[in-house]
């Protein structure tokens, strides 16, 4: 039996606690025992971003002695996982240390890759009678190249019509501390994206990470729009009885 470790996203430990416990949901219908160790806290994305590589740094380094001995290890975002996978090996680690993060790197996937890709599941008995569109997070579509496996997913599920957005590919201007340090171009390009979403006419937009659908989600709900913003993990789980 596989026991992938869950790595949860700060935002998800602190604002959407409902992804992780529908990912655990998830990982055992899918015959996996999921563990999830405690000890985690942030991968330093945060401080990556914004510069400080020092701090990051030793914000990794945690994260790498809480892993180190997981066999695999399952983001629930894909901007979290490319941390991992894509910027760890930027860092200036130690020698020592630099041998675990490749380790880590190789054997660290994002939920729906890692469903898709190492379990194998493409189809299972679940139904959804509406509209859903999915939104491309640009970290998991353009440094993990991953846009086919949740589409899979969803397109699995019974009832299920998904619809492509126009601008599927434009950024929802989240990011992160571009959303605090630049609020009138994030906002801007947040309003963009709902103006897909609302031409696409759902009522349901899902994603894989958190912190896009948060955005997309308050933009909505200050202009009065009817839509739902939801990690697809969050979605699929709900529908498993």
């Amino acid at each position: 039996m596989r026991t992938p470790h869950l790595f949860v996203p700060c935002i998800v430990d602190q604002l959407y606690p409902a992804t992780g416990i529908a990912a655990m949901k998830l990982l055992r219908a899918f015959g996996c025992d999921p563990q999830y160790d405690p000890r985690q806290t942030c991968c330093g994305q945060p401080a990556f971003n914004a510069g400080y590589h020092d701090d990051a740094r030793i914000v990794a380094e945690h994260f790498i002695e809480v892993f180190k001995d997981a066999d695999e290890i399952v983001s629930l975002s894909g901007s979290c996982a490319t941390m991992v996978k894509v910027f760890y090996p930027q860092l200036n680690f130690s020698e020592k240390v630099n041998e675990t993060v490749r380790a880590i790197t190789s054997k660290t996937f994002e939920i729906t890759d890692y469903i898709v890709n190492k379990l194998g599941v493409t189809d299972f008995d679940v139904s959804y009678d509406g509209r859903v569109a999915y939104h491309d997070s640009c970290h998991i579509m353009r440094e993990l190249r991953i846009t086919g496996e949740p589409r899979k997913l969803l397109r699995s599920v019974k009832g299920l019509e998904l619809v492509e957005l126009d601008l599927a590919d434009r950024c929802c201007g989240f990011g992160g501390l571009f959303a605090a340090k630049f609020p009138e171009i994030s906002v801007a390009m947040g309003e963009e994206k709902l103006a897909s979403i609302q031409r696409a006419e759902v009522d349901l937009v899902v994603g894989c990470d958190n912190s896009c659908l948060m955005h997309l989600q308050g933009l909505a709900e200050k202009r009065g729009m009817n839509l739902q913003a939801k990690h697809i993990v969050e979605f699929l789980g709900n529908l498993i009885k």
